[in-house]
């Protein structure tokens, strides 16, 4: 990963974190279901883009390399390896 991406990725984690904290204590001070559903689903898309730019990564840099390298066995390993996580991802 390189250093602007990890900087962005770390700071839309710091604010999630922050996010979830807020959540808890709208569970605490039993603020409305709905509001609390809404807040939860805004840390799910945020997190689903740290995830997007994680992937994108990869795919920018131990993909491409795997491709460029020639490596049959690590081309079909960072393949394999992508289709997993991926199917984890979408369930």
């Amino acid at each position: 990963m390189n250093g602007n991406s990890k900087a962005a990725n770390l700071k839309r984690l710091k604010r999630i974190e922050g996010q979830v904290r807020g959540i808890a204590r709208m569970v605490e001070d039993d603020r409305y279901c709905i509001d609390i559903v809404t807040q939860i689903g805004a840390v799910r898309a945020a997190l689903r883009k740290v995830e997007e730019e994680l992937l994108r990564g990869h795919v920018a840099h131990c993909v491409e390399h795997a491709i460029s390298s020639g490596d049959k066995a690590d081309q079909r390993r960072k393949v394999a390896e992508l289709m997993d996580v991926m199917g984890r991802v979408n369930r």
